[in-house]
């Protein structure tokens, strides 16, 4: 099954530095996902002055119990990053065709 899972981080004054101390095991995890083809892409979610504020990742999991299983892990869970989380079953079609190389996106005008 397919997920867009949205963490939003919170406001207060805190929140980025619980962010960037859990970051690592957040990237670590991701690159585990990424590996064993659970997470499909991942990107930061950014406020208005530019730091990062939220994420938003597509997964694709068994069944929800493997989705909740990885959410009770995330370290952006456990660190007390993301404030809110909202899961969204989702299909994307064909996947495949949004796989791009390196160059492509190195070659695209700014």
């Amino acid at each position: 099954m397919q997920f867009l899972v949205i963490g939003m981080d919170g406001d207060d004054e805190g929140a980025l530095a619980r962010r960037m101390a859990v970051r690592e095991a957040h990237i670590q995890l991701g690159d585990e996902l990424l590996a064993s083809g659970n997470m499909w892409y991942g990107a930061a979610i950014l406020r208005d002055d530019g730091t990062m504020g939220g994420s938003a990742l597509f997964m694709d999991f068994k069944d929800e119990a493997e989705l909740q299983a990885w959410i009770d892990k995330e370290p952006y869970v456990t660190g007390d990053v993301w404030k809110s989380v909202t899961v969204h079953k989702c299909n994307t079609r064909d996947p495949w065709e949004f796989n791009r190389s390196k160059e492509f996106f190195e070659g695209r005008k700014k």
